[in-house]
């Protein structure tokens, strides 16, 4: 994983539940805890772009519902700024599906738009993506 430029804000609580935006099979996943997070005591973990992430799969197809899946943020509603001074926001959470060990997509599209910051730090799925903002 490589650094983001950005100073992303981390706008995604425990429990939050993030639109699967590939086609994996996932449709709507909910926030268990956050891969790398360094935080306080007894303080709960948060979640921004870029960041991977441990979810339960709430709603999708049958073969993948209640099962611990790894996914990256692709999309947050939380304001951020970009280095350059621009500030972005999203309409709502997003992420997408990866694998554990090599942060790779499971799925092999993303029909959305995803944040710039995923793609320095996650390459392919930036390949698989149609729309980078």
């Amino acid at each position: 994983m490589k650094a983001i430029t950005s100073s992303i804000v981390r706008g995604i609580p425990l429990k939050a539940r993030l639109v699967c935006v590939d086609n994996s099979g996932a449709k709507e996943l909910e926030l268990i805890n956050v891969k790398g997070y360094k935080g306080k005591l007894r303080r709960l973990p948060k979640a921004g772009i870029g960041d991977v992430i441990i979810c339960s799969v709430k709603k999708g197809k049958e073969k993948i519902r209640h099962e611990v899946v790894y996914a990256v943020v692709v999309r947050q509603k939380q304001e951020y700024k970009r280095s350059d001074g621009t500030r972005v926001k999203f309409e709502d959470n997003a992420a997408v599906l990866v694998n554990p060990k090599t942060f790779e997509p499971q799925g092999t599209e993303i029909r959305s738009v995803i944040a710039r910051e995923v793609v320095e730090r996650f390459t392919p799925i930036g390949k698989i993506a149609s729309i980078v903002l």
